[in-house]
């Protein structure tokens, strides 16, 4: 099979509201260290020729030792920018060429499945960017600073979007390009292509990928693994 696919798998925060001095990426949850999850995960896939996995700057140097359980081949290390676009950047400098297919996902949700997966670079190798994404059941209301109730939110169409997120490489570049062009920032890259105008599909997200930010979120996320897929 031809190895065209790309993946980023963003692990440079501090993870300070997760309220340990270790690394949020590098606890364990669900048997093994939350990073070590999606980095074999995406090595499963044979189309996956290369996972650069970015990293804080003080540990690029010096990873765990835990981090080689997987293909060493197809695994490659980056270091994190100031802003997760720039960690991007810096993973997107780092695939080959070969990499036609680009995908990002946030170490921080250990427990994607293959099927969100599948579904996204489907997507990407129709020319979409695409990302998986939850509908909201909550009713969603705006509030003032005085914590005042402004407006009842219409919850039709609004969905929580997720990662992993994936994309036609000349799409992600160029918006990244604008991006660092203009001073743009945006807490995923699939808005960075929606400002370039890009076609970004929603596919069926899952609730095990939990993005894990809390101390709290830890004892959902062991919950949750247990579900199958």
């Amino acid at each position: 099979m031809k190895r065209d696919v790309g993946v980023i798998i963003v692990a440079g925060g501090k993870g300070t509201r997760a309220g340990a001095e270790e690394l949020k990426q590098f606890r364990w949850v669900g048997g093994k260290p939350m990073l070590l999850h999606s980095l074999q995960l995406f090595q499963q896939r044979d189309d996956v020729g290369m996972v650069v996995v970015v990293l804080p700057f003080e540990h690029v140097g010096d990873p765990p030792p835990w981090l080689f359980q997987c293909d060493t081949e197809r695994l490659l290390l980056s270091v994190g920018g100031r802003e997760r676009s720039d960690s991007v950047r810096n993973g997107l400098e780092d695939l080959p060429d070969e990499a036609e297919i680009i995908v990002v996902h946030d170490a921080a949700r250990p427990f994607a499945t293959a099927k969100m997966i599948q579904d996204v670079v489907d997507q990407a190798r129709a020319g979409n960017a695409a990302a998986p994404g939850l509908p909201v059941v909550d009713t969603l209301k705006r509030v003032g600073a005085d914590a005042q109730v402004l407006e009842t939110i219409d919850r039709a169409g609004i969905v929580r979007i997720q990662t992993p997120q994936a994309f036609p490489r000349t799409m992600i570049e160029q918006a990244h390009a604008r991006a660092s062009k203009e001073g743009i920032n945006a807490t995923d890259d699939a808005a960075l292509c929606e400002q370039l105008g890009a076609r970004v599909v929603v596919v069926p997200g899952n609730e095990r990928a939990l993005k894990i930010t809390t101390q709290a979120d830890f004892a959902h996320a062991e919950a949750l693994s247990i579900l199958r897929e």
